[in-house]
């Protein structure tokens, strides 16, 4: 749904906060990523009642119950599914999908490619901190081979995924990064998500403080290169080569990528119109005009 098109209310971040105490361990980037969403949702005058919050399994995943909105808190990897379904029976809501490295793109993966390939109207938020942090620091899809996480003492077997290349390829038509160190870019990118018509990914770094040792906020710090100003978003050749990094081991932040599309919503509400609207209207027969 389009935030324009929305019922607008004026609520101060901090009201955008649910009376659920907040558990993610002190030091967690997740805190950070949290508040830059209640930022967003609080410039953009998001009524509560007009936006649902789908998430899966995972620390991230526990991001529903600390704000105001409707929630659904689901099955491990079926977020997007889930969060799917709901966009298009309630389009005229306001879907965003919290989840992490290993929700997403682990168990979660066969779903990512659908989303973004049916330009689904929501927004997908990854809270990327390269570990499973709920079930006690196993190696995930985005974990550096250094990392010598709980399945992994000696370090990893495989090099992690690009979750922004993964996304560009599959049709998502808005990509961006940030990390949770930075909120105020994080909150700008999560704006301009919710503020698009379509499906768009938001990838944020967020340290782990408990089982992830490598991966630190200043590991981060050093990572990040903002992209540059005169960055062309709608080529999306020149956003897989951003993706792809530097060369020198640097990862982009900002937006990427933002194009205007179709969406599933609008392509089965033209299909409807097509073949249910009229008086007619005979399943059959539209059935049998396709049968050799």
């Amino acid at each position: 749904m389009s935030v324009a098109a929305l019922h607008k209310k004026e609520m101060a971040p901090k009201e955008y906060k649910s009376d659920v105490s907040v558990v993610w361990c002190p030091g967690c980037g997740h805190h950070g990523i949290l508040n830059a969403i209640l930022r967003a949702v609080s410039e953009l005058g998001v009524d509560p009642t007009n936006m649902v919050s789908v998430s899966g399994i995972g620390c991230s995943s526990r991001t529903p119950y600390f704000m105001q909105s409707y929630k659904m808190h689901t099955l491990h990897g079926r977020a997007g599914a889930v969060a799917s379904g709901v966009q298009l029976a309630r389009p005229d809501q306001m879907v965003v999908v919290t989840g992490g490295d290993g929700d997403g793109f682990a168990i979660g993966g066969g779903h990512m490619p659908h989303m973004a390939r049916r330009n689904i109207n929501m927004t997908y938020i990854l809270f990327d901190n390269g570990i499973y942090g709920l079930t006690k620091g196993q190696y995930s899809p985005t974990s550096r081979r250094e990392l010598k996480a709980y399945t992994t003492p000696y370090g990893g077997p495989d090099d992690p995924m690009n979750p922004l290349l993964y996304m560009l390829t599959y049709g998502a038509t808005y990509v961006a990064q940030a990390f949770a160190g930075k909120p105020k870019v994080c909150a700008d990118l999560i704006k301009g998500a919710l503020e698009h018509k379509g499906f768009s990914y938001v990838n944020i770094y967020s340290q782990c403080v408990t089982y992830n040792n490598i991966d630190t906020i200043q590991y981060y710090r050093d990572l990040m290169r903002e992209i540059p100003a005169d960055h062309d978003t709608t080529d999306l050749g020149k956003a897989m080569d951003l993706a792809r990094g530097d060369g020198e081991g640097h990862r982009p932040m900002g937006l990427l990528y933002q194009v205007q599309q179709e969406t599933m919503d609008e392509r089965l509400a033209s299909i409807v119109k097509l073949v249910g609207g009229s008086k007619d209207y005979d399943q059959n027969k539209i059935i049998n005009q396709f049968r050799p």
